[in-house]
């Protein structure tokens, strides 16, 4: 049996728009306007302190057809190193896995089971040689569980067209859906989807709307796949 699923991810940036203004409700509203199944956000929670939610979970309960995937270990955040995951009410959620990734930056990764498809939600480094040694270590993970369709995805923090995805290159096929950062005018595509054999990419995007132009430093990309 196959399975049509939407994907997205995000950077919503603490919920703070272009305008300087943390506003939750306007990145909620992106976010429902993407049309996702599952969608991996990253900076869903405030950096410094105790890290609370910036896109607050009650809201995402509230007005959304979406779960948030439990990851926090405080209370009062949203996600795993500012990785959060939404899933689609009726969606089934069977595992979820913490990654800790090695780096001069403090970074995570999750790695969750949804339905038919493995989801590893990712916020690279700002580094390459970091960036490089945090895949080495998300596909060490990947060793170690079964074979299934599997996507990463989240913002790669890759400038390169070109260099800087190679440890990944054996395993997966790395689509750049398109240019998605700086959102006022965008110049980079470091949002990305690394998908591997047992996954059908159909097609994939960015959104462009002047919602999205405001709400976040990153355009959401989107991408359609069969599993």
């Amino acid at each position: 049996m196959t399975h049509a699923l939407r994907l997205a991810s995000y950077n919503i940036r603490k919920c703070v728009g272009l305008d300087r203004r943390r506003t939750p409700y306007r990145t909620l509203e992106v976010i429902n306007s993407l049309g996702a199944d599952i969608i991996a956000l990253q900076e869903a929670d405030r950096r410094l302190g105790k890290r609370v939610a910036a896109l607050p979970r009650d809201m995402v309960k509230s007005y959304s057809d979406f779960s948030a995937i439990d990851l926090d270990e405080t209370g009062v955040s949203l996600g795993w190193h500012g990785n959060a995951i939404l899933v689609r009410d009726g969606l089934e959620l069977c595992e979820v896995q913490r990654l800790t990734l090695p780096g001069l930056e403090p970074r995570g990764a999750v790695i969750a089971q949804i339905g038919p498809l493995r989801v590893v939600a990712v916020h690279l480094g700002l580094i390459r040689r970091y960036r490089l040694e945090q895949m080495h270590a998300i596909l060490a993970a990947l060793a170690d569980q079964p074979q299934m369709p599997t996507v990463i995805t989240g913002d790669f923090n890759e400038w390169s067209p070109a260099k800087g995805m190679e440890p990944l290159k054996d395993h997966f096929t790395v689509h750049a859906p398109g240019l998605s950062f700086h959102a006022a005018r965008p110049v980079a595509a470091l949002d990305r989807f690394a998908i591997n054999q047992d996954v059908h990419l159909k097609t994939a995007g960015v959104m462009k709307d002047t919602r999205a132009r405001r709400a976040s430093d990153h355009l959401p990309v989107w991408a359609d796949v069969i599993v």
